[in-house]
């Protein structure tokens, strides 16, 4: 990371590319028990947050990454009530889950609360349902939280977590996977930030097979624009206990109650075609 001249700029050592905002100035920055978190205004894009010198969220474009990671699951599941979010300690995630009228508890689990409360001072509207009664907070251990969760009990996991580097490895794991796969009820299904498919493919590959390892039937990868983040492609990839990952809720996305800015029933079927070069390399994953 560097900022010079009123821009910040991460690089991306290993794949010949840099992300760069330009800067109007700091809003906040502290050395939580974790991390090195820090809040920029920029020009152009609303606020922005760093976490450990790598982009995370901004105002602008956060709403695609929140919506993709929530709704397609959430639509493609018969009756999703009880949802568990991995990470996601900015709230984005949880506020676009608890849009669903189905959702009875959605519990969110993130190691450092710090993030969560720096997001509510600076991104109140991505914790504008942190005080919804179906809303759980918890600053914990996600990987332990998940591997101690009641059999059975979860309908949908929704892991929003960070590159899968350091820590955050784990959570690429069969054995991560495999918790998932016993927290989840019949016809559970597990969904997880899978990086940029044009810059990442051995991390997609990786996921495929560990949750395939793990025992869900069926593994799909979906894709949408991420400006922000490594080529401005980005994906989730989607693990189903008990059956395929096959048509989703049409006409209740149709119906849905609320409003989205990026996700519908035509996004939906379109997130899901899969590139020549894609197909053709999961057809080798077995």
């Amino acid at each position: 990371m560097s900022l010079d001249e009123n821009w910040f700029t991460e690089i991306h050592h290993g794949t010949g590319s840099a992300f760069s905002l330009q800067v109007k100035g700091k809003l906040d920055e502290e050395q939580s028990p974790f991390q090195k978190i820090t809040i920029y205004d920029t020009t152009d894009w609303g606020r922005f947050m760093v976490i450990d010198g790598c982009t995370m969220v901004t105002s602008r474009d956060n709403f695609l990454y929140h919506e993709m990671m929530s709704h397609p699951v959430l639509f493609t599941h018969e009756n999703p009530r009880h949802v568990a979010i991995i990470g996601g300690g900015d709230c984005g995630t949880l506020r676009e889950v608890l849009k669903h009228p189905t959702v009875e508890k959605a519990t969110q689990i993130d190691i450092d609360e710090r993030v969560t409360r720096l997001s509510e001072v600076h991104f109140p509207e991505l914790c504008e349902s942190n005080g919804d009664p179906r809303a759980e907070l918890l600053f914990d251990d996600g990987i332990k939280w998940i591997c101690e969760a009641p059999a059975a009990s979860l309908d949908v996991i929704i892991v929003d977590s960070t590159d899968p580097i350091g820590p955050g490895e784990v959570l690429f794991t069969p054995e991560f996977y495999k918790g998932c796969h016993e927290a989840l009820g019949q016809r559970g299904m597990v969904v997880q930030q899978s990086e940029s498919p044009l810059l990442h493919m051995e991390i997609i590959e990786k996921m495929h097979r560990s949750l395939r390892k793990a025992g869900f039937d069926d593994v799909r990868t979906l894709f949408f624009p991420q400006p922000i983040y490594p080529s401005g492609w980005w994906s989730a990839t989607i693990g189903r206990k008990g059956g395929k990952i096959e048509g989703f809720r049409e006409a209740d996305v149709e119906q849905r109650p609320f409003q989205t800015r990026y996700y519908n029933a035509d996004i939906h079927r379109g997130a899901l075609a899969q590139p020549e070069f894609f197909k053709q390399a999961v057809a080798g994953w077995g």
